[in-house]
């Protein structure tokens, strides 16, 4: 029995793949719903059972799951299941949709069970990949955009971590994670070890300068995939840094300063550029940047001190518990108004969206001040000085001026809404921002963009979603983490004030924008890969000039020193090979570069 409690939650899904590619239809759709129950299962029951080793398969697996493991299992289960629920109609209709989702999934639990690094990577990798065939699921022009950038930065994040995995690997007692960890506290190569550990699960966690994938990516998959997306496989990075890094094994402050610097930036630009969007899925995108900026803070509290080490770790798991709940039901409440037609349908979504939407900003009495009392418990023990717990409450400020955004924009985004917006089901936006899309599932729209059918449309699941984000961070961390030191209370003024404060901004900017006197910078989604695209094609055009003005000089250099045929012949092939390479082969090349280089700096260090 243990052995399909220890397995379940892996094999489950992946047979779930296999039927829904045989059989697709509403008998077998049910499957998306259930495949995440042997997770939860787990989760809850983990504790208690016998440890499973299986030597037979790859090098030796020995699945395994710590109170931390716990926490982010359950909570990809729930966000899974309320999304799968919403994805029966789009899995009915196309079969490598049903097969790329039941990977993820397979993935995304995978990698939390695992205690091996060959495992964790594997999982990491089908997750990350199958992952790219939800983002551009839609086919559009911006669903192709998005997963380019996101396929680019995948590649290079899976590329430092086999980069990083390699040499610690190389240097470990054995395969598992915790002496993989402890083998990188004690390196030669430990700075080395740890940036590329940071940076390989950062593109994942979306720590700003590597964030750029996540507001293309979000908004350009269908909306059950962006609630899942943000609500648990950007926790992935979370997991690789909890498993893979040195906390608790020595005081690293250099790095933990670098750590808490890049998630209070990220928690502050995340708030900044979801303020100048106008798609609601945009908008969720930023502001999932910026409450992986709280993660990245309680990461970089656990590398300063050992001792609060165990506090910070597991307060990110409740944070993350939190954020995760709380985005993934705001998702799937943006999708379900653009789906549905009925107002009073409508008015009830956007009381649950509310709900959401306080507790993502730290409203007392929420998932999100109980969230947060962990992140300032942790503050202290670490002592890190009230700068970052006055930074991270101003920030949490931000939050909830970008909650009022979402909100206000909600309602332009429905059927009634007269804005320019996408089809039902859809999620694409144009590098300029605006909002395209195509309608997925059984769901049709007219021309005034009503809907009419009612696949996908049920309120069930997301009211029970919305059901686990009031009352699963209350109830939860207590029992899952009892042998923790816990934060004894939340000090009301403490999560009222930061809410406060971003409601009277938020009426004041209201206020301030009917007289048209506060001009909002436009960013585009991406930001900064919207930067580098324009950039490259600047350089792409200087390179196709500046080969014209050389191959006028190759030609006059050759009339005067050979036959003008064979010059014009050779000249010719030169500057095809030369096109080709800089037009269609750049991204290839540089990736391949990339790989290269990671591979060789971990071959050759010195003391290998």
């Amino acid at each position: 029995m243990s052995v399909l409690l220890w397995l379940g939650p892996v094999l489950l899904p992946v047979l779930a793949a296999v039927l829904l590619a045989a059989r697709p239809g509403p008998r077998t759709s049910w499957l998306l719903v259930a495949a995440p129950a042997p997770a939860a299962v787990l989760a809850l029951l983990g504790e208690a059972l016998p440890a499973l080793r299986l030597d037979w398969l790859l090098l030796g697996v020995q699945p395994g799951v710590d109170d931390v493991g716990r926490l982010l299992l359950l909570l990809t289960a729930l966000v899974w299941a309320a999304a799968g629920a919403y994805s029966r109609a789009e899995v009915e209709q196309h079969r490598g949709y049903a097969v790329l989702w039941m990977l993820a999934l397979t993935g995304n639990v995978g990698l939390i069970v695992a205690t091996d690094v060959v495992t964790f990577y594997s999982a990491f990798v089908v997750m990350t990949f199958a992952a790219y065939g939800l983002v551009v699921h839609t086919r559009t022009d911006a669903a192709r955009r998005a997963g380019r950038v996101y396929v680019v930065l995948a590649v290079i994040g899976e590329t430092l971590l086999l980069g990083a995995l390699l040499l610690a690997v190389s240097e470990a007692p054995g395969l598992c994670l915790d002496d993989v960890a402890a083998t990188v506290a004690t390196s030669d190569h430990r700075d080395l070890l740890i940036g590329l550990l940071l940076a390989g699960f950062g593109i994942k966690a979306g720590v700003i300068g590597l964030h750029v994938w996540l507001p293309l990516a979000h908004p350009a998959a269908p909306f059950p995939a962006s609630a899942a997306l943000s609500g648990a496989m950007i926790k992935a990075g979370l997991v690789g840094w909890v498993r893979l890094l040195p906390a608790g094994e020595a005081a690293l402050v250099s790095w933990s300063d670098v750590v808490i610097v890049a998630g209070v930036l990220t928690a502050f630009a995340g708030v900044a550029l979801g303020l100048t969007q106008r798609d609601p899925k945009v908008v969720l995108a930023y502001s999932s940047v910026s409450q992986m900026g709280f993660l990245t803070v309680l990461v970089g509290v656990a590398l300063r001190v050992p001792e609060a080490a165990p506090v910070a770790l597991a307060g990110a798991a409740v944070y993350a518990l939190h954020h995760g709940l709380a985005k993934a039901a705001l998702f799937l409440g943006v999708g379900l108004v653009r789906r549905t037609a009925s107002r009073r349908t409508h008015r009830v979504l956007l009381v649950g969206m509310v709900l959401a939407a306080a507790s993502l900003a730290g409203l007392p009495a929420t998932s999100g001040a109980v969230a947060k009392g962990w992140v300032k418990h942790g503050l202290e023990l670490a002592a890190v000085g009230d700068a970052v717990g006055l930074a991270l409450s101003l920030a949490a400020a931000g939050t909830t001026v970008l909650m009022v955004r979402l909100l206000l924009l909600v309602p332009g985004w429905s059927a009634h809404g007269t804005a320019a917006r996408p089809g039902p089901g859809t999620s694409g936006v144009t590098p300029s921002g605006t909002a395209t899309g195509t309608a997925s599932g059984t769901a049709t729209g007219t021309a005034t963009g009503t809907v009419t059918g009612t696949a996908g449309t049920s309120l069930v699941p997301w009211l029970l979603l919305l059901a686990a984000v009031v009352a699963a961070t209350a109830v939860l961390p207590v029992r899952v983490l009892a042998a923790v030191d816990a934060p004894t209370g939340v000090v009301v003024w403490d999560a009222t004030w930061p809410v406060l404060l971003g409601l009277a901004l938020a009426a004041l900017a209201r206020a301030v924008a009917r007289r048209r006197t506060l001009p909002v910078l436009p960013v585009p989604a991406g930001d900064l890969v919207v930067t580098c695209e324009r950039g490259a094609a600047l350089l792409r055009q200087g390179v196709v000039s500046g080969g014209t003005i050389g191959a006028r000089a190759v030609r006059s250099v050759a009339v005067t020193t050979a036959g003008p045929a064979r010059w014009a012949r050779d000249r010719q092939v030169l500057l095809d090979r030369m096109e080709a390479w800089t037009t269609r082969r750049s991204t290839g090349a540089a990736m391949a570069a990339l790989v290269t280089l990671a591979l060789l700096l971990s071959l050759t260090l010195p003391g290998q």
